[in-house]
C-alpha cells in the first residue's frame, strides 16, 4: 500500500488538534515540559535567520551579476514595490477590517489565568542581529559580484545549501510540534477559545486581502499595457489553483510560464521574469505576514505604530529575496525583524507562525498570480525589443 504523505498544512491541523487534546489532559508538569521544548525551539529560530538570510541573500544577490541589465533591475524594483505595496495594502485594511471582528485585548485579558514556566530555559544567542545580516548580505553579495570571486561564490553558495538543509530536515519538520505545544499552553491557560476564533478570521481576511490586491495589481498592469486586466487575471488562474493546492511558488513556476505565455507574453521575457519573481516577488506572503501581525497586536492589546510597520514592511520586502526553496521562507526570514521591529515576544510570535502556516496554500497562489501582472508590465517595455536582454 502506497504511504499517506501528509503536506505541511495537514501536519499542522493535526497538530494543532493535538495540542488541544493535550492541553485539556495532561498535567502542570506535562504542560511545562512542552513548554521548555517551546522555549528551546524558538531559541533555535532566532539563531537560525540570521544564518538563513547570510546563507540565501548573499548567493541570490551575488548570482545576479550574471543578469540582464535593465530588464534585471526593472523586474527587481517592480517587485520590491509591489511586495512593500501588498504588506502596506494588508496593513492598511486589516487596521480598519479586524477591530469589528476580533475583540481588542482578548488574549492579554487571559493571560492572568495561568502561568506556565519551562524546567529549563536555555540561551542561544544568534550570531548577529537581522540588520547586520541583511548588511553583510548585501556587501558580499555585491562584492562576489564585482570581484568575480568563483572561490567566494562557491563558499556562499555551499553555506546556503547547509542553512537550507537545516530549514528543511529541523525547523520545518519541528514547525508542526511548536504549533503543538503553544496550542497546549493555550488551551491549558484558557486562551484557546479567543485563539480558534481569531484563526478563521485571520484566514479569511487574509485571502480576501490577497484577492483584492492580484486585482488591483492587474489593474495597474492592464493600464501600463493597455490590456484587459480581467482577461489577463483570467488567464492566471491554473497557475492560482495550482499554488493554493501545492502551497509553493517554485513548483509553480512551469504552470506560471505557460500561463504567462498564453497571456500573450513573449517567451523572452516569461523565461525571464517569472523564475526571478518566483524568487522576489512575494504579494501573498507579505498579506498574510501584515493581517497576522495586526490581528495578534489587537488580541493582545500591542499598538503598533504606523513608523514600526513601515519599517517592519521595507525590510521584510528585502528579506523576501532570503524565501526561495525554502517552505515558509518569507516568514523564517522575517522572524527576526518581527521580534526586533514589531516587538513581539516568543509565544506572539509562535501565534504569527500559526496563523501564517494554517491554509498556507492562499499566499503562494497570490505570489504566483503576482508574478504574471509583473510580467505583463516587462514586457509592455521589452517584449518588442531584440532578444538581447541587456
Amino acid at each position: 500500500m502506497k504511504k499517506i504523505k501528509l503536506g505541511l498544512f495537514g501536519k499542522i491541523v493535526i497538530a494543532i488538534l493535538a495540542g488541544v487534546a493535550f492541553g485539556y489532559v495532561l498535567p502542570v508538569c506535562g504542560v511545562r515540559l512542552f513548554k521548555t521544548f517551546n522555549m528551546l525551539f524558538a531559541q533555535i529560530l532566532k539563531f537560525i535567520v540570521p544564518m538563513l538570510i547570510l546563507g540565501l541573500v548573499t548567493p541570490a544577490i551575488s548570482g545576479m551579476g550574471k543578469g540582464a541589465g535593465k530588464m534585471l533591475l526593472t523586474v527587481m524594483g517592480l517587485s520590491y514595490i509591489s511586495t512593500a505595496a501588498a504588506g502596506l495594502f494588508a496593513y492598511g485594511c486589516s487596521l480598519e477590517l479586524m477591530p469589528h471582528y476580533i475583540v481588542k485585548g482578548s488574549i492579554a485579558a487571559a493571560g492572568d489565568s495561568m502561568a506556565f514556566k519551562p524546567f529549563i530555559d536555555l540561551k542561544i544567542p544568534p550570531l548577529c542581529d537581522v540588520l547586520t545580516a541583511l548588511a553583510i548580505a548585501f556587501m558580499m553579495g555585491i562584492g562576489i559580484s564585482y570581484l568575480k570571486s568563483d572561490a567566494l561564490k562557491r563558499v556562499t553558495d555551499d553555506f546556503g545549501e547547509v542553512v537550507k538543509l537545516t530549514i528543511i530536515k529541523v525547523i520545518v519538520p519541528g514547525l508542526p510540534l511548536y504549533i503543538m505545544t503553544m496550542i497546549c499552553e493555550l488551551t491549558a491557560s484558557g486562551k484557546l477559545a479567543t485563539m480558534a476564533r481569531t484563526l478563521f478570521k485571520v484566514i479569511g481576511t487574509g485571502w480576501v486581502l490577497t484577492v483584492t490586491f492580484l486585482v488591483i495589481l492587474y489593474t495597474v498592469a492592464g493600464i501600463i499595457a493597455k490590456r484587459n486586466p480581467f482577461k489577463l487575471l483570467w488567464g492566471m488562474l491554473p497557475a492560482y489553483f495550482t499554488g493554493l493546492s501545492i502551497a509553493s511558488s517554485s513548483a509553480v513556476i512551469p504552470v506560471t510560464l505557460e500561463c504567462s505565455r498564453k497571456n500573450g507574453l513573449s517567451d523572452k521575457v516569461t523565461d525571464f521574469v517569472i523564475p526571478l519573481c518566483a524568487n522576489v516577488h512575494m504579494v501573498g506572503s507579505a498579506t498574510k505576514l501584515l493581517s497576522g501581525a495586526v490581528a495578534i497586536s489587537l488580541i493582545y492589546d500591542q499598538a503598533l505604530s504606523v513608523g514600526q510597520i513601515m519599517n517592519f514592511v521595507f525590510m521584510m520586502a528585502v528579506a523576501a529575496v532570503a524565501a526561495p526553496g525554502v517552505t515558509c521562507g518569507v516568514l523564517m526570514a522575517s522572524i527576526g525583524l518581527v521580534e526586533s521591529i514589531l516587538g513581539f515576544n516568543a509565544e506572539q510570535v509562535a501565534l504569527l507562525i500559526t496563523f501564517y502556516s494554517a491554509l498556507d496554500g492562499y499566499g503562494p497562489a497570490a505570489n504566483v498570480t503576482g508574478d504574471g501582472a509583473i510580467a505583463v508590465i516587462v514586457d509592455r517595455f521589452f517584449g518588442k525589443k531584440d532578444e538581447s536582454l541587456a
